[in-house]
């Protein structure tokens, strides 16, 4: 996000170094701002691949407000610290880098190392509780660390150079730029852990630079040594370093793993067994290659395997054929054993593809290559979009219910968007299918007789899909089956959908089908006696009995759309939040454990924050307490905090599918959120006098922007969906580049209202934004607990309702300094009350 870096560095009582007043920046200090703001993002970005791996993805909540503290806090050292103040440029750009690149390697090496295992936090009052917050607060401070260094010089270069902040800024977005341009590529390359070396090193060069210059032997051995070491792990590669993963995960066994690299999208492991390579995901069996000679009369067990639902109901070969989620290619399998014609393939994560179309190609029976076979790296949702094709079979498959199985008993994936279950995917389904065309969606249950959940919310989702497409009657349209699984769940759902009623042929060829596969029990067939089950009530109830039952059950299962993807979260927050001190059964999936991680993310923000932005104010306290109207002010600065949080991440979202791939949205809305937020803090130089009329006029822009994000940007990307990637990305800064210049002036009207208010301009200057670091801090996790609850339509709305508010407090803020003396008015920073640009990950 955009980080406000304050900074008026010296005033009549405590410079030594004052500002420069030359236009001219030595060029060293050009390199220093682009190096330092290039490792920032790097660090930043490598740092959630890393810590998804090591505990879960949620956690990687845990990055995103860090960066913030650290740089935020970095910056509040430096206008509260008369030492800060008193040293040279050169001395504190020297240590600060210096420093940060030791912790880098050294907070690289805590967090691998240090033993963890998360659920037991929740088991209250025993010693293993307070031993494991412990070792995550310790997770955070390792975390922490580089990135307050960071801040420390940002905001030293910023407040000692007001006059050329220009081409400061552009160095600073240049070099963040670049990060966000190839740090996709560098962990799909090399793996996150060498690219964070990788950040340290470029920190350490910049610290020996220095050292030579002051050409203290000491000083530069420091140097040396931390660039030598730093070297060594980026050279050698940073997983010589292993990460230790999370007790509660299950990882594969040591010794096993013959295969491990990274990706943008988790990490792989492949662990042999018997007839097949198991591959984990993140420290999690996600799903498996097996072995294959090629021979398809070979492949007789999917006559009794549940994948066989689909085909027995075409009951002929079909003509073309969709799997979304190809990973680990029992599917595949499945459909050349029942004669399909054309597969498309699609696989989203790159180091599965890669195995299967090349170390392990021959292992596999060469099945990418098999002309039957497109076997695509794509996002299935996106490829979907962008298909013109008709599909006889649309299937969406947990693969092998490794990854069904282990989001249930792990919890891994409650708090993770998925964008392959919503409303919206169902209805695209289900209109690029043939006219006798099949949706099929598989799940594990861990236990489906106490809580089908899974299949209740898909069913629930196929429901509402179906309403969008005009069917009154959903029970007509979709057979449901279980059976059992010897992977960690109790048993696969399977969930057959076609937009029209089932004929009587197709579910006498399904009943027909449950025979040959053991234990088989059917949960839904049109026309059959109801069981009472939870599937039949779904489909069966009229709508407000419905509604009733979705109140009464005891998890929420009602249909996800676009708007709130998350598919896997069945507890609902004010249970969590009721329950919070209660401890949980670790065994149980859904006792609400990523919920209270999200919560307990959101109490250390709070308290992170609170000690390293607001406690530091002790140490000028006597003129912090000068400082008058603090209250409004912190509204404010607070508003901004919350309000550009709230857009970032839902904007985030809102592109992910057309840019086709996660980490495209992330890096590319960055980006471009990066670029025009500096542009437009740039511009409002000649508007910070104007103050309130210029804010009403942002806000109305902003109103305007809302509207079209909310009701336009839907449609305007579904037609764009077939134009080539480089083209998406255009239109997608163009989309944002608005919302970047109005949310870049907000800043700097606010620290010129405040610095009327009083003469301690740099004092109140740092108290304003650290209040926006806060917010920003503690918005970051609060924007997910919104978005779970209401969707990210809303937290849009909340996040212009928010810059409403500051524009009421700047209002008052302004009649306030009209009141004020002007012998008691500091000058109106036009220049150094810039935010510094410092970007993030949702």
């Amino acid at each position: 996000m955009a980080i406000d870096i304050a900074g008026r560095a010296a005033d009549a009582r405590t410079p030594v170094e004052r500002p420069s007043t030359s236009n001219a920046v030595p060029r060293r200090e050009l390199i220093d701002i682009f190096l330092i703001s290039f490792a920032g993002l790097l660090l930043e970005i490598s740092y959630t691949r890393v810590i998804s791996y090591k505990l879960f993805y949620y956690y990687t909540y845990l990055i995103i407000g860090l960066a913030l503290l650290g740089i935020g806090s970095g910056a509040v050292a430096v206008a509260v610290s008369g030492r800060l103040r008193r040293a040279s440029l050169g001395s504190i750009i020297g240590w600060a880098s210096g420093l940060g690149a030791a912790t880098v390697a050294i907070g690289y090496f805590v967090v691998a190392k240090l033993p963890l295992t998360t659920l037991d936090i929740w088991a209250y009052g025993e010693g293993r509780s307070l031993s494991n917050f412990v070792r995550l607060l310790v997770i955070c401070a390792a975390l922490y660390a580089p990135f307050a260094c960071i801040g420390v010089m940002i905001a030293t270069l910023f407040g000692r150079r007001t006059e050329s902040i220009g081409r400061l800024y552009f160095a600073d977005l240049v070099g963040a730029g670049l990060a966000c341009g190839i740090v996709v590529f560098l962990i799909r390359g090399v793996g996150p852990p060498t690219v964070i070396m990788g950040a340290g090193l470029v920190l350490a060069l910049v610290a020996l630079s220095h050292a030579v210059t002051v050409r203290k032997p000491v000083v530069l051995a420091l140097a040396g040594v931390v660039v030598l070491a730093l070297l060594v792990g980026t050279v050698g590669g940073g997983d010589a370093i292993d990460v230790r993963v999370d007790a509660s995960k299950s990882p594969a066994k040591e010794g096993s793993v013959t295969d491990s690299a990274w990706s943008p999208i988790f990490r792989v492991d492949a662990a042999p067994i018997d007839d097949r390579l198991l591959l984990f995901h993140d420290g999690l069996l996600g799903s498996g290659i097996f072995k294959f000679d090629g021979d398809i009369s070979g492949l007789g067990r999917f006559d009794t395997d549940p994948r066989s639902f689909p085909f027995a109901v075409l009951g002929e070969e079909p003509n073309d054929l969709l799997i979304v989620g190809a990973a680990g290619v029992h599917e595949i399998l499945a459909s050349l054993y029942y004669q399909a014609k054309h597969i498309d393939a699609v696989e989203l994560n790159p180091v599965t593809h890669d195995l299967l179309e090349n170390k392990y190609a021959d292992y596999a029976g060469r099945l990418a290559q098999q002309p039957e076979v497109n076997y695509v790296l794509d996002d299935g949702r996106s490829f979907l979009e962008r298909s013109d094709s008709k599909y006889d079979l649309v299937w969406y498959p947990a693969p092998d219910s490794y990854a069904a199985a282990n989001a249930a008993t792990s919890g891994a994936f409650v708090l993770s968007e998925s964008y392959l279950y919503t409303q919206e995917t169902v209805k695209s389904s289900l209109e690029h299918l043939s006219s006798d065309g099949i949706l099929a969606a598989q799940f594990g249950e861990v236990d489906y007789d106490a809580k089908p959940n899974r299949t209740a919310r898909y069913l629930s989702t196929v429901r509402a899909a179906l309403g969008d497409l005009g069917e009154d009657d959903p029970s007509a349209n979709v057979l449901v089956a279980t059976s059992p699984t010897e992977l960690g769940a109790s048993a696969v759902s399977t969930i057959l959908v076609k937009r029209s009623p089932f004929t009587a042929e197709e579910i006498s060829r399904f009943t027909e089908q449950s025979s040959e596969i053991p234990d088989v029990t059917l949960r839904h067939v049109p026309g059959a006696p109801s069981d009472g089950g939870v599937a039949s009530k779904i489909l069966t109830l009229p709508g407000d009995e419905l509604d009733a039952w979705y109140d009464d059950y005891q998890f929420d299962v009602r249909a996800i759309t676009d708007d709130a993807p998350y598919f896997w979260n069945f507890a609902r927050l004010t249970d969590v939040v009721k329950d919070v001190g209660e401890p949980i059964d670790s065994s149980d999936p859904e006792a609400g454990t990523g919920e209270r991680v999200l919560l307990l993310l959101l109490g250390v923000a709070v308290l992170f924050a609170a000690v390293f932005l607001l406690l530091p104010f002790l140490a000028i306290k006597k003129d912090w307490k000068k400082l008058p109207h603090k209250p409004i002010s912190a509204l404010y600065f607070a508003s901004l905090g919350f309000g550009f949080l709230f857009f970032e991440i839902t904007l985030i979202q809102r592109l992910t599918l057309f840019l086709g791939y996660p980490t495209y949205s992330l890096t590319v809305t960055l980006a471009s959120i990066l670029l025009f937020t500096g542009v437009g803090a740039l511009l409002s130089e000649r508007l910070v006098g104007r103050g309130w009329s210029v804010g009403l006029w942002l806000l109305g822009a902003l109103g305007l922007l809302t509207v079209f994000y909310e009701l336009a940007l839907p449609a305007l990307t579904d037609s764009l969906f077939s134009t080539p990637l480089a083209a998406r990305v255009v239109i997608t800064f163009v989309v944002l580049a608005p919302l970047g210049l109005c949310l870049g002036m907000f800043m700097p009207l606010g620290l010129g209202a405040v610095s009327r208010l009083t003469t301690l301009s740099r004092e109140y200057v740092a108290w304003g934004w650290a209040v926006n670091g806060f917010a920003s801090v503690v918005g970051a996790v609060l924007t997910t607990l919104l978005s779970m609850t209401f969707g990210f339509r809303t937290v849009m709305i909340v996040a212009w309702c928010t810059y409403a508010v500051a524009i009421v407090a700047l209002r008052v803020m302004l009649r306030a300094g009209q009141t004020v003396p002007v012998s008691d008015q500091a000058e109106v920073p036009a220049t150094d009350g810039v935010p510094a640009v410092v970007p993030h990950t949702p």
